[in-house]
C-alpha cells in the first residue's frame, strides 16, 4: 500500500448528530468530510530540536506512565493513537480509517489501516489495538487511561476491525480514544510496555530520562505528513531561564513553558516568535478529600474562599489565561454552563469555614516549578491571601525531580497543572471518577460517578447539558479542587522553525511540535 497522507477531519458536532443515529457508519473519508490542505510544502531533513520542561530521571517509555510534558511529547514522535483531535476540536483519523456506531452508542466498530508497520518489522493488526486497550484497562494497570476505559464493557477483533461494547452509551467514545496514554504497541506493549516500540515516524535513538530522547526517520512510516525531520531530539530543560538561553543560543530550535512574566522579553529577542494558545488547560491546587485534615469539606471550602484568582491570573498568568471557578471546566467546552455563580476571595466566609472545621495549626502546601510555570510564586501569593483569613499556610518547595513521581498525587495537597480534555466525559472520567487512577483530590463519591454514567449515555445536548451543569457544582463546591485559573499555552520557536501552529489541546502542538513542524 503506498503511503498516503490522511488529514481528513469531522467536526464535533456533525460526529454527535450522526453518532446518535443507530447504526450510522462514520468514514473518515468521502462525502462526509473535507480535506485540510498544508499553508506549504514542508522541507525535509536536518535535526529539528526541542529543550522541554516536564522531564524527570523517573521516567518512562511505556505511555501508560506518561504524566508530564516530556514523556508525551516524545511518545507522539514514536507512536500513534487510534485518533486524534484538531486543534479546532475536529476528529482525525490515524490507526482507525473508519468508525461505526450501534446499538444506540453503546457498540463501536473501528476499521484498522491496513499497510502500517511497526519499528520492529511486526505489521500492525487489529490484535495489536486489542491487547492495546486490554493491558490500560486490565485490573492490575496503572494506566492514566484507566478512569476513560473503566467504561468500556469488551475489546474484540472482528475481521480487520475494532469492536468496543460499552456497558453505557457514550457519544465522546472515539474522542476518548485520542487518548495519548492509547499509543499502539505491538501485542500492545504487554511484554516490553517500555520498549519504545511504535507506528510513529520516528524510532527511538537516544533514551535517556531527565536528559534527553532522540529519535531518526522511520523509513517505512506510513504518513508523508508527518516527520519532515531526519532526526528530532528534546533536551530536558526544567529551569525556565536555561531553557529560555538555549533557545536564544540556537541550542534548540523550539522550548516549552515560557513564563509569562518573561514574555515581553523573549518577544524582543531577533528571530523568536511566542506562540500561544488558549484553550482547557488549568493550573490547581489539589487536596485529597479523603485524607485528613482535607476530608472536611470545610476546611476545604475555607482553602477555597481564601484563594484571590484575580490577583493569580493578574500576577502570574500576566494576562495569559483567565479566572477559574473550581472545576475543571471552561467555555472551552461547548456544553459549558456560564451561569454558575463565579467564587470569589472572600477572607470573612473563609475564617467562618475554617472555624467551623475545627481545624488549629498550620496547613502544608507542596510546590515546585515543575507543576507550572509560577507555580512558587502562586503558592506564596496562596499563602498571604490565607493569612489575610487567619488561616497559616505552609509552603513547602520541592525539588523539580521526582515532583510527578514522589509528591502528584500521593502528597495530600500540592500544586499541579491539566492540560484539559477534548470533551467533558474525558475530564471528568480522567480525573474525578472515583475508579480513575488519576483521580489526584481523592473525589471518591458514588453519586458523581452515576451522574458520568448518565451523562455519557444521554444524546439530547440540553439535558446532557444540564447533567455537566450539575457535576460542575458538586466538584465545586464538595470536591479537592482549587482552580484559580485557566492558562495559555506558552511556547517559543526559533527563526529555523516553519510549520508552527499553536493547538489549545496542549504546548508544543498538543505534543505534536517536533513531527508536525521543519526546518526552513
Amino acid at each position: 500500500m503506498s503511503k498516503k497522507n490522511s488529514s481528513n477531519t469531522l467536526n464535533r458536532r456533525e460526529f454527535l448528530t450522526r453518532a446518535s443515529a443507530t447504526g450510522l457508519a462514520l468514514p473518515f473519508a468521502g462525502t462526509l468530510l473535507s480535506n485540510a490542505a498544508h499553508a506549504a510544502d514542508p522541507a525535509k531533513g536536518g535535526l529539528l530540536k526541542a529543550g522541554l520542561q516536564g522531564g524527570e530521571s523517573t521516567n518512562s517509555l511505556d505511555p501508560a506512565t506518561f504524566s508530564s510534558q516530556v514523556p508525551y511529547t516524545f511518545g507522539r514522535c514514536w507512536g500513534d493513537t487510534l485518533v486524534e483531535v484538531s486543534a479546532t476540536g475536529e476528529l482525525t483519523p490515524r490507526l482507525a480509517e473508519t468508525v461505526e456506531s450501534a446499538d444506540g452508542g453503546k457498540k463501536w466498530v473501528f476499521g484498522i489501516r491496513k499497510g502500517v508497520t511497526f519499528h520492529n518489522g511486526k505489521e500492525l493488526d487489529v490484535n495489536d489495538v486489542v491487547a492495546t486497550l486490554q493491558r490500560h484497562s486490565g485490573e492490575e494497570t496503572k494506566s492514566g487511561a484507566l478512569g476513560i476505559m473503566r467504561g468500556i464493557e469488551s475489546v474484540s477483533a472482528d475481521g480487520d476491525n475494532l469492536v468496543v461494547s460499552l456497558a453505557d452509551a457514550n457519544a465522546d467514545l472515539p474522542y476518548l480514544l485520542a487518548d495519548y496514554h492509547l499509543i499502539i504497541q505491538p501485542n500492545g506493549g504487554t511484554e516490553a510496555p517500555d520498549a519504545g516500540i511504535g507506528t510513529g515516524p520516528y524510532k527511538v535513538s537516544v533514551n535517556e530520562p531527565g536528559v534527553r530522547h532522540g529519535g531518526e526517520k522511520f523509513a517505512d512510516y506510513w504518513d508523508d505528513g508527518r516527520g519532515h525531520a531526519d532526526q528530532v531530539e528534546i533536551i530536558v530543560i526544567n529551569d525556565s531561564t536555561a531553557r529560555t538561553a538555549a533557545l536564544q543560543s540556537g541550542q534548540v530550535h523550539m522550548i516549552n513553558r515560557v513564563e509569562p512574566k518573561i514574555v515581553d522579553l523573549v518577544k524582543r529577542v531577533p528571530g523568536v516568535t511566542i506562540q500561544n494558545a488558549s484553550g482547557r488547560g488549568h493550573y490547581v491546587f489539589i487536596m485529597h478529600c479523603d485524607t485528613d485534615p482535607f476530608s472536611n469539606n470545610d476546611l476545604r471550602l475555607a482553602l477555597k474562599y481564601a484563594m484571590n484568582r484575580e490577583e493569580m491570573v493578574e500576577k502570574i498568568l500576566r494576562g495569559y489565561g483567565s479566572v477559574g471557578n473550581d472545576f475543571p471546566i471552561n467555555g472551552s467546552y461547548p456544553l459549558f454552563s456560564d451561569d454558575i455563580e463565579q467564587r470569589a476571595f472572600d477572607p470573612d466566609k473563609a475564617k467562618f469555614h475554617f472555624k467551623k472545621s475545627g481545624h488549629s495549626g498550620p496547613v502544608m502546601l507542596r510546590t515546585s516549578d515543575a507543576a507550572f510555570p509560577g507555580a512558587v510564586d502562586a503558592a506564596q501569593l496562596f499563602q498571604q491571601s490565607c493569612k489575610t483569613a487567619g488561616i497559616e499556610l505552609e509552603v513547602k518547595r520541592e525539588p523539580a525531580d521526582g515532583y510527578w513521581s514522589e509528591v502528584w498525587n500521593k502528597q495530600p495537597f500540592c500544586t499541579s497543572y491539566w492540560g484539559g480534555r477534548p470533551v467533558q466525559d474525558q475530564m471528568y472520567s480522567t480525573a474525578y471518577l472515583s475508579t480513575a487512577d488519576w483521580n489526584d483530590t481523592r473525589f471518591l463519591r458514588e453519586d458523581f460517578d452515576k451522574m458520568v454514567l448518565a451523562a455519557r449515555a444521554e444524546l439530547d445536548n440540553d439535558k446532557r447539558k444540564q447533567m455537566y451543569r450539575d457535576m460542575a457544582v458538586l466538584v465545586r463546591d464538595e470536591g479537592g479542587l482549587i482552580l484559580p485559573m485557566f492558562n495559555d499555552f506558552i511556547d517559543a520557536t526559533g527563526s529555523k522553525v516553519a510549520g508552527y501552529e499553536p493547538d489549545p489541546n496542549g504546548d508544543m502542538m498538543n505534543g505534536f511540535a517536533l513531527t508536525k513542524t521543519w526546518l526552513a
